[in-house]
């Protein structure tokens, strides 16, 4: 990351240099679209009216507003201050060992047969973005051809984008209905008709953005239909324990 940063600050340095570089070598990219969520964010700041409450980017706040930074949270930054045993040197490839055995016992359970077994590769990322840009990439490299991913209507913005851009194609499958509740047969059908071996993305709890998530009845028809089309399983993670108060659920 250093390093990618290193050579942007180069970029902006050349750049702004008038004898490096033409005046105009720059003046051909396109601006690039707002986005939506950060952008009522944006709206929400300057907005005066002292009843507004802010629904777009999906975090704890206070009665104020502010955002919500949790106990442990604090207490794990203080801890990590005063250890002097941590030294910023650079991490091996895959990540923190430490961060990669709590992560995947968290998502997984402690007790998980897969964990056991050792059947289970973890890798450290740049934010779940990163991680869903890594799963996709790895997917797309490693696969006799990049299959089609089938990502949940409506779903998290970045979603088609992400793996559009590590040279897939994305469709879309029925998640909400009228009633503004799971669309479970709509889901279904629609992930029943794709093509063996697809991608199938999943939100794992806290589905972004309705809130709409299966029960555990219904999870296990989709987890059905996911073995019969022999589908590659991208799980979105972003919130869990955050519907329920409890990892485990």
């Amino acid at each position: 990351m250093m390093a990618s940063t290193r050579c942007l600050l180069l970029l902006v340095a050349l750049s702004a240099a008038p004898l490096l570089c033409s005046a105009n070598r720059w003046g051909s990219v396109p601006q690039a679209p707002a986005d939506p969520i950060l952008g009522v964010a944006v709206a929400f700041k300057a907005d005066p009216d002292a009843k507004k409450v802010n629904l777009g980017i999906g975090a704890y706040r206070t009665a104020e507003g502010k955002p919500l930074v949790l106990k442990c949270v604090r207490e794990a930054e203080k801890k990590i201050c005063n250890d002097m045993s941590l030294d910023k040197e650079y991490l091996p490839m895959q990540g923190l060992e430490s961060f990669l055995k709590a992560t995947s016992s968290v998502i997984l359970g402690k007790d998980s047969k897969a964990l056991k077994e050792e059947r289970v590769a973890v890798v450290q990322t740049l934010s779940g973005t990163g991680a869903l840009r890594i799963a996709g990439e790895f997917v797309a490299k490693f696969s006799d051809k990049p299959p089609k991913v089938y990502i949940s209507d409506p779903s998290w913005g970045n979603h088609h984008t992400i793996f559009q851009k590590c040279g897939m194609e994305t469709a879309k499958y029925r998640y909400i209905s009228k009633m503004m509740d799971l669309d479970i047969d709509g889901m279904l059908a629609d992930l029943k008709a794709a093509p063996k071996g697809s991608v199938f993305v999943l939100h794992t709890i806290a589905h972004n953005p309705t809130g709409v998530d299966p029960t555990p009845e219904q999870w296990k028809q989709i987890a059905d239909v996911c073995a019969e089309r022999d589908a590659i399983l991208i799980f979105d993670t972003a919130y869990q324990g955050y519907a329920t108060g409890d990892l485990e659920k």
